[in-house]
């Protein structure tokens, strides 16, 4: 597939099979996302692949996460709140964690390297679809949560930006209308 038919035809996958996924592809998509732009080759990415009970893992930290945050966990509402984000991790076969450590270095600008991880994002999510692979981006308010950052082993200054669901889709994606870039574009000569 030419490059600019992976961009076009690339969309978030929200379901997938429970099928394995080969280490060989996951290891592509990793590689893909290391060739994002970074300013001054900081290389702020980090890469967290869980598969079977890793995901458990974090489902666990999620689980945790969501019972602080509810007032009556004891309540049928807060119980499916719980067993729901305990569950999310188990949507695809694979959940690749993306983080960013971003540089202490006095030239390094904070925004230009979440800029520079979100860009491996996209590399990563075009190299999937290029592969045959479905995902899907997922981010939330938990997902910044220190208490995740602390289970990547991530530094005080490090957390995680994404949760990239990765599988065999099991869905065809739904077309939508991209708003013509003329529309969002000005020309100034």
């Amino acid at each position: 597939m030419d490059i600019h038919e992976v961009i076009k035809t690339r969309r978030s996958i929200p379901l997938v099979k429970d099928e394995t996924v080969p280490v060989e592809l996951i290891e592509q998509i990793i590689e893909a996302g290391t060739y994002a732009p970074n300013h001054f080759r900081t290389e702020p990415w980090r890469f967290f692949v869980l598969r079977g009970k890793g995901r458990e893992k974090l489902g666990e930290v999620f689980g945790n996460i969501t019972r602080a945050e509810l007032e009556d966990i004891h309540s049928d509402t807060s119980k499916a709140k719980i067993e729901r984000s305990e569950k999310n991790p188990l949507r695809a076969p694979v959940v690749i964690a993306v983080g960013v450590e971003p540089s202490d270095r006095k030239n390094v600008i904070l925004k230009e390297e979440y800029a520079a991880v979100s860009s491996c994002v996209q590399n990563m999510l075009l190299t999937a679809h290029a592969l045959g692979l479905g995902a899907m981006w997922r981010t939330g308010a938990i997902c910044y949560h220190p208490q995740v950052s602390e289970f990547f082993g991530l530094s005080n200054n490090g957390e995680i930006i994404g949760f990239l669901y990765l599988g065999y889709p099991n869905t065809e994606p739904k077309s939508y209308t991209k708003a013509n870039f003329k529309e969002l574009t000005k020309w100034i000569d």
